[in-house]
Formats: structure tokens, sequence, C-alpha cells
């Protein structure tokens, strides 16, 4: 018989400084402005290229305050280009999450809540970028061309953004209630 698993929160990470890489933190005290001292932090974010409706570095509202990332879905990337493994840190990844079987394919206006009350709205798929194929580039070869790939092997893998739509602490451990739209 095959164990069913709850969704559950398995780490927590935080980007502080210049760069989206994160680090591991004991936990995320959730503010509705996102995560404080977070690179994604605030209630609005100045657009880029995903926005190519609006003039770069114009201000919106910050639909990016959290990512999320599935570990299997990282094992998938890693296979898709042949590397050992694809840590969340070197993905900018907030949250690092088991039990949801596809996190990328989940709804938008998906709600996930957290038994402090803390509450995500998912906010769509993380389209692969660039940046994040060049950080894992780092990590195993210079070869021109990898960050590319990695935009290619992650495609429909790269997990979800989310804003804050309640305040509240979330922990490694922390099973997750999910609410469909």
């Amino acid at each position: 018989m095959t164990e069913v698993v709850s969704p559950r929160v398995t780490r927590c990470l935080s980007a502080t400084g210049r760069g989206f890489v994160t680090h591991q933190v004991e936990r995320l005290a959730l503010m509705l402005e996102g995560i404080p001292g977070d690179v994604h932090f605030g209630f609005t974010r100045l657009s880029g290229g995903r926005e190519p409706w609006h003039p770069r570095r114009t201000e919106i509202r910050n639909d990016r305050q959290v990512t999320l990332v599935c570990a299997t879905e990282l094992a998938l990337i890693a296979a898709n280009l042949g590397v050992e493994q694809i840590l969340p840190e070197w993905l900018g990844a907030n949250l690092v999450v088991e039990g949801f079987g596809t996190l990328t394919k989940l709804a938008h206006g998906t709600r996930l809540l957290f038994a402090s009350g803390a509450t995500l709205y998912l906010n769509g798929e993380n389209q692969p970028c660039r940046g994040a194929g060049a950080e894992v580039a780092a990590h195993y070869t210079h070869r021109s061309g990898f960050d590319l790939e990695f935009v290619k092997a992650a495609r429909g893998l790269r997990g979800q953004i989310a804003a804050v739509e309640r305040a509240g602490d979330i922990c490694p451990g922390d099973v997750i209630k999910v609410r469909k739209p």
C-alpha cells in the first residue's frame, strides 16, 4: 500500500542582501509585505521582462513575495540537465514543500494555509529564467548556453510564486491545508 503524504514544509529559506540566492532559516515570519529582509519583500516591485506590457522598472503590485519549490520537481530538473542535484537555494526558493505531486501545476488562486494562520495565495507557475540557470551552471560547469538549457529543462517544474494573504509564521514540518479556487 502506498503511503499518502500530507502536503508539508520541509525547508524555509530567505534571501538577504542584493542577490536572489537564499539560505536556510529556522522559520519564516511572514508579514503582509512578504518575508522581512528577503530580496522580494514589499507590497510593490519593479516590472521586468515577465511584464512586457509595462515599461521596464515600472512600479507594480508584488505578486512574487514568496517562491515555493518541490524537491521532487527539483530532482526532475536535475535529471533533465544530467546533473547530480539542483538546490533550492540556487533558485531563490523560500519554501521547499512535499506531498503535492506536481506543485507547479496547482491552479492560480489556490490558497495554502499554515498552522499559524499564515496564508499564501498562489499567483501561478514560476517561469524558469536564465539568472537561475547561470547560478546552477556556476556549481557544475561554465559552458556557454547552460543558462538556456536550464530554462528548457525546468519548464513546467519551477514551482510557484505567491503573495502573503495573511501574516504568520511558517516552519519546517508544518502541514499545509490546500484550498483550491
